[in-house]
């Protein structure tokens, strides 16, 4: 313990793990400004680069491969320089990529083959950057930070920082668009990022013993009931989590869930102003609907799955909610797609997105429980295999869309939903794996989307 903390009045408790926390939600926040830029600019960028919706297409796939590629390798750095460290790095990482794209030279200047190859590079360099952000903040930062029967509601915060930001991010991204342009859309939210990378390098410390302003009641706090450090998995751990069944059919659930997340990642925005005729600016306030509603429908599904673990067990307390959260996804993606009033239609997209991340709380608590002493090898499998679909799925739209139009693409999300859905009926999230020697008291989800 440091001298300033040992300075603290007797008996005084400190609240800096709560600034921590409201770092944390911007963090989330911002990065997710950064990322869905790109789905609300393209439509301009599209007219002015001369892109077509498939080239599109392969840039935000671009970001979605960086992206899921990168999370492995993402929470090995975070782990070896620390998160105070790794996330002023790649928060900086950000802005500068963000401002690289502003500088993407036109067509007067280069060829469609380097306009598309230099913004593939930085899409992909971006989902690189990205990568870390959620194993460096919930796996390290969290962790850390935060007592032991204190980690769901951070989580759950964070969560909800990612679906406001991208809320955020229709209407900010169209506003600066009408009024200065594309180009400087991306450019003058750069500072985002440098003003995030500050404020976290400033404030922020890996742990509570190394900062100044924690008192000795805080720190004792944090530290109640935390266990030992856990023992080193196997050297065949990873086999043994891509080996098992539950995890396998969690990842396989999690990729079909997603590709209704990623659809509205990537398409939300082109879709209300390229079918449903909305104007940029309007579309761009639209488009903040669905992701206000999927903050609320994450932290419903958390505290929904918490109670029905309790009372019904892990088994059903998970796949209840995520039956019905898929089910309902599914049938409001059709309703959206076949809707004849685009408010109606915009309608059902929140609805839809509400239940889609209703299931994300759900999928979480499942892999933790399944998987025992390994649960960071087999969440790192499940969040893997549910961001790899937004890099087929950015490519898979708008081919359906050239050849059968939006509403067959909108189906294609009731599809995946489906089959999600389905796949619970096999998934037992109370079976412990062999591998899994201990269980964690698994209380309620522990839900971050990547």
């Amino acid at each position: 313990m440091t001298q300033t903390q040992i300075s603290h009045p007797a008996g005084r408790m400190t609240s800096v793990r709560w600034i921590i926390l409201v770092l944390l939600f911007v963090s989330s926040f911002v990065a997710y400004v950064l990322r869905t830029n790109m789905s609300v600019a393209g439509e301009h960028m599209m007219t002015d680069l001369r892109l077509s919706q498939i080239q599109l297409g392969m840039v935000l796939a671009a970001f979605a491969w960086g992206y899921a590629l990168f999370q492995f390798p993402g929470g090995v750095f975070g782990d070896i320089i620390g998160s105070r460290r790794a996330l002023t790095l790649i928060a900086i990482l950000w802005g500068l990529l963000n401002v690289l794209v502003g500088l993407v030279p036109g067509r007067p200047f280069a060829s469609p083959a380097v306009i598309l190859v230099s913004l593939v590079g930085l899409r992909f360099l971006m989902g690189v950057a990205q990568a870390p952000l959620y194993p460096v903040t919930s796996g390290g930062t969290i962790c850390n930070w935060f007592p032991v029967s204190g980690w769901a509601f951070p989580n759950g915060l964070t969560n909800a920082g990612l679906t406001l930001g991208s809320a955020a991010t229709g209407p900010l991204i169209a506003w600066l668009m009408e009024s200065l342009g594309w180009r400087q859309s991306f450019v003058l939210t750069a500072p985002l990022a440098f003003l995030t990378a500050g404020l976290w390098w400033w404030y922020v410390r890996d742990g509570p013993a190394e900062h100044p302003g924690v008192s000795r009641e805080e720190l004792a706090l944090i530290d109640a009931r935390r266990p030992s450090r856990p023992i080193a998995l196997r050297e065949s751990a990873w086999k043994v989590v891509l080996k098992d069944r539950e995890v396998l059919l969690l990842t396989a659930s999690y990729f079909c869930s997603n590709y209704v997340f990623y659809l509205f990642f990537n398409w939300l925005f082109i879709y209300l102003v390229d079918s449903r005729g909305f104007k940029a600016l309007e579309g761009g306030f639209y488009a903040a609907a669905p992701w206000i509603a999927g903050a609320i429908g994450a932290l419903a599904g958390g505290a929904i799955c918490d109670g029905l673990s309790r009372r019904i067990g892990m088994r059903w307390g998970c796949r209840l909610p995520s039956i019905f959260g898929l089910a309902l996804t599914a049938g409001f993606i059709v309703a959206a797609a076949t809707a004849g009033n685009p408010y109606t239609a915009v309608l059902h997209l929140s609805l839809c997105l509400g239940c889609q991340q209703l299931t994300e709380g759900p999928f979480w608590a499942a892999t933790i429980s399944v998987s025992g002493r390994h649960a960071s090898a087999a969440c790192g499998v499940l969040n893997t295999g549910g961001n790899v679909v937004g890099g087929i799925g950015a490519l898979l739209v708008p081919v359906t869309v050239q050849a059968l139009g939006w509403g067959a693409a909108l189906a294609t999300g009731s599809v995946f939903a489906i089959l999600g859905a389905v796949l619970w009926f096999w998934i037992r999230a109370d079976r412990l794996f062999a591998g899994g020697e201990t269980r964690p008291p698994v209380r309620g989800p522990n839900s971050v989307t990547g």
